[in-house]
């Protein structure tokens, strides 16, 4: 079958949509609050990091980011090689097809699709109680989760519809707010001297690196990035896309893994290594804020609890221009509808591929309700269990994908970044990829392999299928 055919992008009359592409003029700093905004900082501080501590091992967990860190930055070494050969906002799937074939590069944005919009999905599980949670406590109504959860999605829709910059002022506005009360938080803990015993020491002693369960430590560690490697969906709107897409995809890595790893250190230190891991296994939501309120007092724990609920809007908001943005490049070659992959003529977004993800999260959300799923230990735990082996996976196919590209079609280069570090980076991603398999009935609150962890495997499975056979049907199609 030959790969040189090529299938032009949707057109319409306008010169926006003849470009087939979506405008804006992002720079490193915007795309680095999308990207961070998306990995929700503070929603992981208060949320999977007591969890690590609680489940994995125990005083040594803040080492688990920095393990994390290290194999994905090996992993954005070739990934970020890749982005001058691959001029394409499809990011995951672009790369893979260019190094593994259509067929494999289409299974790939069916996998990315399902993995994105059942984290903004989930979230909205997340979110929705939080508000409620947050308005009952200043004197408000009680009212259903599904309701504030309601707000929200409309709020994200509409943001959703308009340019990408809006998008990326809001949420740099929610990040730094986010960041900055757990660093006060931070800084407070560390020049008073540390917590009740002092510095805890767990993040470099091996005994208590290695203790309880390292392999559940390093799954909260892994799913605490899940939204860093999207930079590349945003070339299209990005100034200088070649240097841009690069320098940011490596500040939100650095950026997130510094924060973590800092972070999760000072919260064990705040509340002192001996009695951690029964406080975080007793109180795993409330850790962060009675932390905060002991060191800040009580309103740094009204702030904290806020702004709780505003990172997870922006991890929302993040996850679904991310989402709308794989809609849009599936229209613009014609995988899905065309009219998908016409940006608007005002905006230049991509406001029909935004309306169909809204739809989607949309049914996904009343159908929770419905069926009256809890919103936290089933909507969330199970879609976050989609979510996080589709990424894994898709960053592992990535990985491959470098290795293959660099040795058959771009042989030569630097050996370093397009052999040495993409090899080491996918040995991690694949020891990554086995323990969240391993692990995977937990994560969605099963006690073994039941029909839950395998109807995950089996979609995720489906979708990669997919993409070999509508790759057979539509001979002529290109994913560059």
């Amino acid at each position: 079958m030959s790969q040189n055919l090529t299938l032009a992008p949707a057109q319409s009359g306008t010169d926006a949509d003849a470009s087939g592409r979506l405008r804006g003029s992002l720079s490193v700093a915007s795309i680095v609050f999308i990207v961070v905004a998306a990995a929700s900082p503070l929603g992981v501080i208060g949320g999977p990091v007591p969890l690590g501590i609680a489940g994995g091992n125990g005083t040594g967990f803040p080492f688990s980011f920095v393990i994390a860190t290290v194999v994905l930055l090996l992993f954005s070494v070739g990934f970020t090689q890749m982005t001058r050969f691959v001029p394409n906002a499809g990011a995951f799937y672009a790369y893979i097809g260019a190094g593994l074939g259509r067929g494999m590069g289409l299974g790939a944005a069916f996998v990315a699709l399902f993995s994105y919009l059942a984290l903004e999905a989930g979230v909205f599980g997340l979110f929705g109680p939080g508000l409620a949670e947050l308005v009952q406590a200043y004197g408000g109504p009680e009212l259903p989760w599904w309701l504030w959860a309601a707000l929200g999605f409309v709020v994200v829709s509409i943001f959703g519809y308009l340019n990408i910059e809006l998008s990326g002022k809001l949420l740099a506005v929610l990040l730094i707010a986010e960041v900055a009360i757990v660093l006060v938080l931070d800084a407070v803990v560390i020049f008073g001297g540390g917590g009740p015993e002092g510095f805890a020491t767990g993040i470099i002693t091996p005994s208590q690196i290695v203790s309880g369960a390292p392999g559940v430590g390093i799954l909260f560690a892994i799913l605490s990035f899940v939204g860093f490697e999207a930079t590349a969906v945003f070339r299209d709107e990005a100034k200088d896309p070649d240097r841009t897409i690069p320098r940011a995809t490596y500040i939100s890595l650095i950026s997130i893994g510094v924060f973590y790893t800092l972070s999760s250190w000072v919260l064990i230190s705040a509340n002192g290594e001996s009695g951690i891991v029964e406080q975080a296994a007793a109180n795993p939501g409330t850790l962060l804020q009675s932390t905060t309120e002991t060191y800040l007092g009580a309103v740094g724990g009204h702030i904290a609890q806020l702004l709780f609920v505003t990172s997870l809007f922006a991890c929302i908001l993040s996850f679904h221009n991310i989402a709308s943005r794989y809609f849009f490049q599936l229209g613009n070659r014609r995988v899905l509808p065309a009219a998908l992959g016409r940006p608007h003529p005002k905006f230049g977004s991509p406001s029909s591929a935004s309306v169909v993800a809204s739809a989607v999260v949309g049914v996904l959300v009343a159908l929770a309700v419905l069926l009256r799923l809890d919103p936290i230990a089933q909507f969330y735990t199970w879609l976050g269990g989609i979510s996080s082996v589709g990424v894994v996976l898709l960053l592992t196919l990535t990985s491959v994908a470098v290795l293959v590209f660099f040795s058959v079609k771009q042989p030569g280069g630097p050996l370093w970044q397009r052999r040495i570090a993409p090899a080491l980076g996918l040995v991690g991603l694949l020891g990554f990829l086995s323990i969240i398999l391993i692990n995977l009935p937990s994560l969605v609150g099963e006690e073994g392999y039941g029909p839950f962890s395998i109807g995950v495997l089996l979609l995720l499975g489906a979708g990669l299928a997919a993409g070999p056979i509508v790759a057979a049907r539509r001979r002529t199609l290109t994913l560059n």
